[in-house]
């Protein structure tokens, strides 16, 4: 039997603002991240690239790549950040959540073509054709004490916000990282974590340079950074893919389902249970359920009422559930 219109219009009115909370959540302290991180990779990119110009390094040539990929990637996330905020519509009756998902992943593609192409190709290309002579040692140097210090302060920006977020979640902050389906901060801890990791890696070749004068160790650095952006690139794209398609609830979440549904009085037995993530913090629900034979038409009616509030309080990212009541003998 149909819940009445009541029941109906009250679920409806929960969901729509749980998918408001949601939105809410999303957006959180994630945008000030993300600019924070996009101003300091715009100054680390124009200044790596002016520098590496002037002293002719292909290290730091590398990095600017590094940055101007990093930069692309939070106009990226910027942009999904909008767009994931967007209502419901009738083409669109889940939300656009999956929109943060989508944009991460194009990032990722971004970043391994700067990766592949430029810092490895670059760095390839001046060992077989030879490198040019060391030099501009102090103009490099300068250039990445400037990168450090900017990459720096978005690092620790990213970082303060990823404990925030894991405490929030009673977790520790590399299980948070690991399981959340939030691509934003996470996301801009891992890059701006690389990117420490290219400075060092690039500075590391323009002393060996400075040290020997081969101008040999450079070039090698620049295929390092590349294949470190490569690295990363893989990392985004695989953490984002099985979210983009249709990701499942997290083994917890779905013990916690399962336990809410099974524990139910009316509830007989679980026939079958689907969940879906439709963003960061919106997770659907779907149960078949057997119920008890005896239940009155009034109980089955707000049965489905209070399974959702029961869910929506064990798992709050929960967002829609449906519940269908299916006869025992019923496959």
């Amino acid at each position: 039997m149909a819940p009445s219109a009541t029941a109906t219009d009250k679920r409806r009115a929960r969901q729509t603002s749980r998918r408001s909370v949601a939105r809410s959540r999303d957006a959180g302290g994630a945008r000030k991240t993300i600019l924070v991180a996009l101003a300091a990779n715009a100054v680390i990119a124009v200044t790596k690239l002016a520098g590496g110009l002037v002293s002719g390094s292909s290290a730091l040539l590398a990095e600017a790549a590094h940055s101007i990929a990093d930069t692309t990637n939070q106009a990226f996330l910027l942009v999904s950040l909008s767009l994931s905020a967007r209502e419901p519509s009738e083409r669109q009756p889940f939300g656009h959540g999956e929109e943060r998902y989508l944009w991460t992943f194009m990032a990722a593609v971004g970043m391994f073509v700067a990766g592949a192409i430029f810092a490895v190709g670059y760095g390839a290309h001046q060992l077989l054709t030879g490198p040019e002579e060391a030099g501009g040692f102090a103009i490099a140097w300068a250039t990445l004490g400037i990168a450090l210090v900017a990459e720096g302060v978005s690092w620790l920006r990213a970082l303060r916000q990823t404990r925030v977020e894991a405490r929030e979640a009673g977790k520790s902050m590399l299980r948070y990282v690991r399981e959340s389906r939030d691509p934003n901060v996470k996301m801009v801890l891992f890059e701006d974590t690389a990117a420490l990791v290219g400075i060092a890696i690039a500075a590391t070749g323009i002393g060996l340079d400075e040290l020997t004068g081969r101008s040999v160790f450079d070039p090698v650095a620049s295929v390092l950074v590349g294949v470190l952006l490569i690295a990363v690139a893989v990392w985004m794209a695989r953490d984002t893919s099985h979210l983009l398609v249709g990701a499942s609830a997290t083994p917890d979440e779905r013990e916690a389902i399962e336990r809410v549904l099974e524990d139910h009085r009316d509830v007989r037995e679980v026939k079958e249970l689907l969940t879906m993530v439709l963003g960061p913090n919106a997770l659907l629900v779907a149960a078949r359920l057997d119920l008890r034979d005896d239940l009155l038409a009034g109980r089955v009616e707000h049965l489905a009422d209070e399974l959702d509030q029961d869910l929506r309080r064990a798992v709050p990212d929960i967002t829609e559930v449906f519940v269908d009541a299916t006869p025992g003998g019923t496959s």
